[in-house]
């Protein structure tokens, strides 16, 4: 008969299993709600082709690894490719539409996803692939065995968003890419090329995806709509925690992280998606903006 003091130490090292889970899926939603963000802000363009884009980076890694390239420069190959393919997309067939045309970005970038699913179909298959882990094995956390790629998931992730927040507070660039965030008429009167804050805007939050994208692919392998379920989690964590808030973005992506895991951990796998999304209505319902977001009335 197990003692009432065992019972609790294994309840605990359960607990710690789930949010360590929880706050690794969490930081790879957060880190694609970031480039959602960032390229919304720069933009005003909601990307629904980030997740396509991404998964063409991971092909990318997976053919660097076929071809006896090591597996961390297949990941900086994944992020370049998209960040590039990204701001391609970008000047061909966002750039022309001209500003204000969100509903018209909104269906472009949803055709490019389906073109890029197509292309990656056409050119690798639909067969699922494995995609290795950056790391393997356990650590111990007294009893609990943490997996070693949830806690590098979560220290890469909490360094580019580091890096991120250090751009946007400490540097020129990031200062401009604040100021067209403001007014991108304002900005471009004072001397900032609203147009080169967008590309690189492009860049960055494809990066990060991509980033995103490697390290998601580990636990769910790889096909071409890999990265469909955590694209429509992270659209979770964004409108929760704010369209135009990067810290929001974050939050709210680590947020449905947590959450996802508790309820499929403690109620069931089957009710995760349904617990995360009430709870993002209930809070949409209370403040409409998310809870980092401000209220805003025109776009300039």
């Amino acid at each position: 008969m197990s003692h009432p003091a065992e019972k609790v130490a294994v309840g605990v090292d359960q607990f710690l299993l789930v949010l360590v889970s929880g706050i690794a899926s969490g930081a790879i939603y957060g880190l694609m709600g970031l480039g959602l963000v960032i390229i919304y802000r720069a933009t005003d363009v909601v990307n629904f082709a980030l997740a396509s884009l991404a998964t063409l980076g991971l092909y990318v890694a997976i053919t660097f690894r076929d071809g006896g390239v090591a597996m961390l420069l297949g990941v900086f190959a994944a992020i370049a490719v998209t960040a590039v393919v990204g701001v391609i997309v970008r000047e061909v067939v966002i750039r022309p539409l001209g500003q204000g045309q969100l509903f018209s970005a909104l269906v472009v970038t949803m055709g490019v996803s389906l073109i890029v699913e197509s292309v990656v179909d056409s050119t690798w298959g639909t067969q699922p692939k494995t995609f290795p882990s950056l790391v393997d094995g356990t650590v111990r956390w007294g009893d609990a065995a943490l997996p070693a790629q949830s806690l590098v998931t979560i220290g890469i992730a909490a360094a580019a968003m580091a890096a991120v927040a250090f751009l946007f507070g400490r540097t020129t660039l990031g200062s401009a890419m604040r100021a067209v965030a403001e007014s991108a008429d304002t900005a471009q009167l004072i001397g900032i090329s609203a147009q080169r804050v967008a590309r690189i805007a492009w860049a960055l939050g494809l990066a990060l995806a991509a980033l995103a994208a490697c390290l998601y692919a580990p636990r769910s392998g790889l096909v071409p709509t890999v990265l469909a379920a955590p694209l429509f989690r992270a659209f979770a964590g964004i409108f929760l925690g704010g369209l135009t808030s990067m810290y929001g973005a974050v939050i709210g992506g680590l947020t449905v992280g947590v959450l996802e895991n508790i309820a499929a951990s403690y109620v069931s796998a089957s009710f995760r998606d349904t617990f995360v999304f009430s709870f993002t209505i209930l809070v949409l319902l209370i403040r409409p903006q998310g809870l980092f977001g401000t209220r805003t009335f025109q776009r300039v």
